[in-house]
Order: C-alpha cells, then sequence, then structure tokens
C-alpha cells in the first residue's frame, strides 16, 4: 500500500436514543443507499437505511480489512499531548475506527456512538470475539438530535465520514468542543468518495460515469459531503491542530479481499445509479459486478483520498 502525503503530515448497549447507523447524521462511511465511504465507518439515521444494514456492514467490514494500514497511520499521527483514556468514536459503524483506537492506545476505553441498532450489535459481537468488550461501550443515539445522551469528557473524540451525514454538522462540531475535556483532541476524517477500483480502459470509463451519476445524487441527499471542514472547525471555536491528506493506492495481489470490496462497493453503487444510466450503461455495469466476473479479478487497484484534521477546544 503506498500513501503519498500532500499535507504536513464495561460492553452494554445503551439505547440513548433512536436507531440508525450513527448518529442520524453519521452514515457509516459507506451508508447512504450508495457508498459514500468511509472508513470508516460512521452513520446516521434516516429510516430508509434500516434495510441497507446488512449490505452497509459488510462494506464497512471490508473497508477496515482492506484499509486497515491506512487506518493505524492515521491513528499514529494524531498529535496527542498524552494517551487517551476515554475515547468517543462518533458513527462508529461496525468498529473500524474503535478497534484500531483500542490497538493504538491499550490503556483506553472507547465508547462508540452509532444510529444504527445492528451495526452496534455487529461491534459488540466483535469486541466479545476479541476479548475487548470490557474496553467498550456502545450508545445508540441519534446525533441530529438537539441534545446528545451523556458521553462523558473523552480525551479524544473520532468522527471518521460521519460528520458530513449530520444534518446540521456546525451544531454537531459545537457539540462536540463542549464535550470534550479542555486538553482534549478532535479527530475528524472524511473521504472524497468511494473508491475506484477498475484499471484504465472502458471499464473505468464507465466506473466513473456511475460515479458521476452517484455524485449528482450526493450533492441532494448528502449536501455536506465536500464540505470546507477547516473552516468550520475554527467557527465553532476548535483550533486547528494538524491536517493531513492521504492517498490510498492497494493492488489487489496485495489483499485478496479487494475483489470483494470491490464487488460489495460496485453493487451499491449500482442500486444508487440504476435510474440515471443509459441502458447500455446499466447493462454493462451489471456484466462488469456479476460475482462470477468480479470476484476471480486480480487487476483492481483501490484508489481513494482520506484527509483527517486534527483540532482541540
Amino acid at each position: 500500500m503506498s500513501h503519498s502525503h500532500h499535507t504536513p503530515e464495561p460492553h452494554t448497549p445503551e439505547p440513548h436514543t433512536p436507531e440508525p447507523h450513527t448518529p442520524r447524521t453519521p452514515h457509516t462511511p459507506h451508508d447512504h443507499n450508495t457508498p459514500d465511504p468511509g472508513h470508516g465507518p460512521g452513520a446516521p439515521a434516516h429510516d430508509h437505511h434500516h434495510e441497507l444494514s446488512a449490505d452497509q456492514a459488510e462494506i464497512l467490514d471490508l473497508d477496515a480489512e482492506v484499509l486497515a494500514s491506512h487506518i493505524t497511520s492515521l491513528t499514529d499521527w494524531l498529535p496527542l499531548t498524552a494517551a487517551p483514556r476515554h475515547i468517543v468514536d462518533l458513527g462508529s459503524g461496525t468498529g473500524a475506527g474503535t478497534f484500531a483506537l483500542l490497538a493504538r492506545f491499550p490503556e483506553a476505553h472507547v465508547t462508540a456512538v452509532d444510529s444504527s441498532a445492528p451495526h452496534l450489535q455487529r461491534l459488540r459481537e466483535k469486541a466479545c470475539a476479541a476479548g475487548l468488550d470490557g474496553r467498550v461501550r456502545t450508545v445508540h443515539a441519534d446525533l441530529d438530535a438537539a441534545a446528545w445522551p451523556d458521553l462523558g469528557t473523552p480525551d479524544l473524540v473520532w468522527a471518521s465520514a460521519s460528520m458530513h451525514h449530520m444534518a446540521d454538522p456546525d451544531q454537531a462540531l459545537r457539540h462536540v468542543r463542549e464535550l470534550l475535556a479542555p486538553d482534549g483532541l478532535f479527530a475528524l476524517l472524511e473521504l472524497s468518495g468511494f473508491p475506484r477500483f477498475m484499471p484504465a480502459g472502458e471499464e473505468a470509463a464507465l466506473e466513473e460515469r456511475a460515479h458521476t451519476a452517484s455524485d449528482r445524487f450526493h450533492a441532494e441527499h448528502v449536501p455536506h459531503r465536500g464540505a470546507a471542514w477547516g473552516p468550520k472547525l475554527t467557527a465553532a471555536g476548535f483550533g486547528i491542530a494538524g491536517e493531513r491528506t492521504l492517498d490510498v493506492r492497494i493492488e489487489a495481489p496485495e489483499n485478496p479481499a479487494i475483489a470483494r470490496y470491490a464487488l460489495a462497493g460496485l453493487t451499491r453503487l449500482r442500486t444508487t445509479v440504476a435510474e440515471a444510466l443509459s441502458p447500455e450503461d446499466l447493462r454493462a455495469l451489471d456484466t462488469l459486478i456479476a460475482p462470477e466476473n468480479l470476484t476471480p479479478r486480480r487487476d483492481l487497484t483501490v484508489r481513494t483520498t482520506r484527509q483527517i484534521w486534527a483540532a482541540r477546544p
């Protein structure tokens, strides 16, 4: 995996709120009914997403598997003044960030917050299987609500691909600032969009046309994707402590899970853009993502860009 840095570089489910998968706003990285990852996983609460929960969970788990070293590099980069003991993972999804943070900070406990009860259940099951359930607390909450549940006073708040799903991200940023310990750190991770997979040629052109149609969908339904998060953080009263852009490129031979990741993501993408593509493109896309055609391929490449801001209250 090659990275190009373009910048400085007690287990108790708690129904504190409604359901969906991360605060009603944090759709996990790959949440809306289309792939919009991310890593991380975090996600909001829109009722029509419930039936997609299993598909989303699969994409989130694959995202965590394929991009594991990328997530680790970001947790290593965090400009912390001391190792955090209490971490809040906003829009945790199925736990990509939660488990990376638990590994990075062995003395820490993580409160995982999401609006999707099934995703939190999956996270708890994984924590139990790994013997980490004593270090993870889950909170089922709608982060679009005017008042947030009691999340304690964390030393670190992590929000991966979830803030852009908030109905009012400026309000959410103010909540985070009030939540943090005085010397705490907020890590806000966002992505440019769902990864591209196809090698150069007609398939890549088809993939790009599908993403263009998806971008139009997201411009209407997820208007905060691609927001200027640096100015938003400053307006909410934060001081920027660091910023980093990571270009990720992973070749399929390095990780056989990439083909499954591509299949899950492009299948979700097809659902979103089906009515926007020409009949010819839709037929070509259906042929491309047929499991018997896509799963055996080893010429795929994960290409994506992630950006992280570290801010202090």
